[in-house]
């Protein structure tokens, strides 16, 4: 073969490389607006006020004839989400390992999670349960396809592109974000004019994200292509045995685990920030919807910008100091929170440009810096463990949230609560030496990392 075909050779696979990774950057372009619109911003809100509106006189609903304060229901929901979502990780996982076909698979979680959300056009009048049953399917969906998203990533980029494509899909997700909360603010403040009630623009706010996550996810299906993983490297065993079998393979990898361990804290406390940051503001701070939207749309503008400049961060410092500086951030910014005034919109637009800057770098770093430590030919496993990670076992910050409310009746000592998991989380990376890690897993082990 002449040198002149190899150069052709290497250009079609550089291109069809780009032209996967172009697809993959979409599938954060279709389902962060789910993330954003609904359970950032209109649903916790919304839900809560439905609750109340079906509670008793002494604040309560009664789901399965268990007590539970309404405006601790939309956390307790989302743990519940999360439960649902450990229970079908590890058998998609283990599929798309056996099979080599994610794309049906990424497209059946995706699907269903888009019916889920625009099916929150119907939670109106007392349908707390319905919006409780659809806020559960659609984010233990979105949990799903997740894992299968990801395990893309060490397959369309060699470790040396890794930290810029995985901060490139999250800053699609964010601006995709940023333009529909833009269309949502338009809607929702304009409501009279377009002959609607506010309550039905807030539904038409939650069905049209679960659109948008459909029509959009019809890219990546298209772009990208299926791997048929070696024989040697499928998995025989299926579902939660094979979940047991990848923690067991881990214990060969012991700083894998440990970066898992760590990821798994700090990434409870920024789930949590992203689901209950609403809630806060509307009950406790007592901002109106509005705010609360043209603060979430400063956080995804930001946060293009924070995943974009702290992928060139990773660049000069590396992928484990800059997360470790971000964290840094969080607890600041988090600390900060406790002390904002009531009805004082300007201070939380100041805490919102915080938690946008370092946002999307923290949670993109930390896809890539995992990337490096799944040994080739176990994507999909070792990522549906990270997802158990990432949202999986994201449902001790919700719930540790809502029991501080339901205790002590304050959002200012829910809110604050959660600087221990970046506290803790901070402490438990820094001891991880990365490099060794990656060289265990068997992976080249990149100039900064």
């Amino acid at each position: 073969m002449g040198i002149g075909t190899v150069r052709a050779q290497a250009g079609d696979d550089a291109a069809e490389r780009r032209r996967e990774q172009h697809g993959w950057y979409f599938y954060d372009w279709a389902c962060s607006v789910y993330s954003t619109s609904v359970l950032t911003v209109f649903l916790g809100p919304y839900l809560t006020s439905v609750a109340r509106a079906a509670a008793d006189p002494d604040g309560f609903v009664h789901p399965l004839g268990v007590p539970v304060r309404a405006g601790s229901f939309f956390a307790y929901c989302v743990s519940a989400s999360v439960v649902v979502a450990i229970v079908v990780m590890p058998v998609a996982g283990a599929a798309a390992d056996r099979t080599g076909r994610r794309k049906p698979l990424l497209a059946a979680a995706a699907y269903t999670g888009a019916a889920a959300t625009t099916g929150l056009f119907f939670l109106d009048g007392h349908r707390y349960l319905l919006g409780g049953l659809l806020l559960i399917v659609a984010n233990a969906s979105v949990a799903v396809s997740m894992v299968l998203y990801n395990s893309y990533l060490p397959q369309i980029a060699p470790p040396e592109e890794r930290d810029a494509v995985s901060s490139r899909g999250w800053a699609f997700g964010y601006a995709a974000g940023s333009l529909v909360l833009v269309a949502n603010l338009v809607l929702f403040t304009a409501h009279d004019s377009f002959g609607v009630s506010e309550a039905t623009a807030v539904r038409i706010c939650l069905a049209s994200a679960g659109l948008w996550w459909g029509v959009f996810t019809l890219v990546p299906l298209r772009r990208l292509r299926d791997r048929r993983a070696p024989a040697a490297a499928v998995p025989r065993a299926r579902g939660w045995r094979q979940l047991a079998a990848t923690v067991r393979d881990m214990r060969d990898r012991p700083l894998t685990l440990a970066f898992l361990l760590a990821y798994l804290v700090y990434n409870d406390g920024i789930q949590t920030v992203i689901s209950q940051a609403s809630v806060y503001g509307s009950e406790e701070l007592g901002l109106g919807q509005s705010t609360l939207i043209t603060a979430v749309l400063m956080v995804q503008v930001l946060a293009v910008a924070g995943a974009l400049g702290m992928g060139r961060l990773a660049r000069t410092y590396g992928a484990k100091r800059t997360i470790l500086g971000s964290l840094i951030a969080w607890t600041a910014t988090l600390a900060a929170g406790f002390f904002l005034p009531a009805r004082a919109p300007v201070w939380f637009f100041v805490l919102a440009a915080g938690i946008g800057l370092v946002l999307g770098g923290s949670q993109a770093l930390s896809r890539s810096l995992f990337s490096h430590l799944v040994p080739p030919g176990k994507e999909a496993e070792y990522f549906s463990a990270y997802e158990m990670s990432d949202r999986g076992m994201s449902w001790l910050g919700p719930l540790l949230f809502g029991v501080t409310y339901q205790l002590t009746g304050s959002y200012r000592d829910a809110i604050v609560s959660l600087v221990a998991f970046f506290v803790t989380g901070f402490v438990l990376l820094a001891r991880v030496p990365v490099g060794r890690a990656i060289r265990d897993a068997g992976n080249p082990v990149p100039d900064r990392i």
